[in-house]
């Protein structure tokens, strides 16, 4: 049942008796209000509110689409990859993940993982322009965000002992922000030392320092 039209003393009572006989909510459905209908004088004349409610069409689901659009942004780069949406637990709301995999899987990555960066901002702005909102779809190639993160977060914690026990601050490398917010994260809950980020642009690091007192 895609439609129904139903009749109640007021429009009010008329929709809700069709949203339980549809069994959806209201942002599921459109509404026409056909008749509000009138109460008439001693119940003489009385006519009912009638209202038509419809189930609005289901928009695919994003990682569809994300999958539809990477496949031709892979085709038109002539890698050879394959692309597929990665199960994430249901009732969640966890932005879907491209999963790529393929010979040209280092061609993608690049240099520190920069391509990979580069086709996901590309990726994200287009479904964004094509969805008519603002969308993040995480892309990664042969598990390579989470082995980098491992490693980065390994790196992070090592670095970190060594400011607790000598109580010189550590600068890092510049990095993008996502590696900075990895690192910020990993350390967020150690009890002898701290973070910042230092500078701007392509240069900003992060610093790793000692708690004080």
């Amino acid at each position: 049942m895609e439609s129904l039209e139903m009749e109640a003393k007021t429009v009010e009572e008329a929709i809700e008796f069709a949203l339980k006989e549809l069994d959806v909510d209201r942002d599921a459905v459109e509404i026409e209000v056909v008749s509000k209908g009138r109460s008439g004088i001693l119940g003489f004349g009385a006519e009912p509110a009638r209202v038509r409610v419809s189930l609005r069409p289901e928009s695919p689901k994003l990682s569809t689409v994300a999958k539809e659009v990477a496949d031709r942004l892979i085709a038109r780069m002539n890698l050879n990859l394959t692309c597929y949406p990665r199960s994430v637990p249901s009732g969640t709301d966890e932005a879907p993940i491209l999963d790529l995999e393929g010979d040209d899987s280092g061609l993608l990555i690049g240099r520190r993982g920069e391509t990979l960066r580069a086709f996901q901002f590309l990726l994200n702005h287009i479904l964004s322009h094509q969805m008519g909102e603002r969308v993040l779809v995480t892309v990664d190639v042969e598990r390579y965000r989470e082995r980098h993160q491992e490693k980065l977060e390994a790196r992070a914690l090592g670095l970190a002992e060594r400011v607790a026990a000598t109580g010189r601050s550590i600068t890092m490398e510049p990095m993008p922000a996502s590696d900075r917010r990895i690192v910020h994260m990993a350390l967020a809950g150690h009890p002898r030392v701290t973070t910042e980020s230092i500078g701007e642009g392509e240069e900003r690091q992060l610093t790793i320092l000692p708690k004080r007192g």
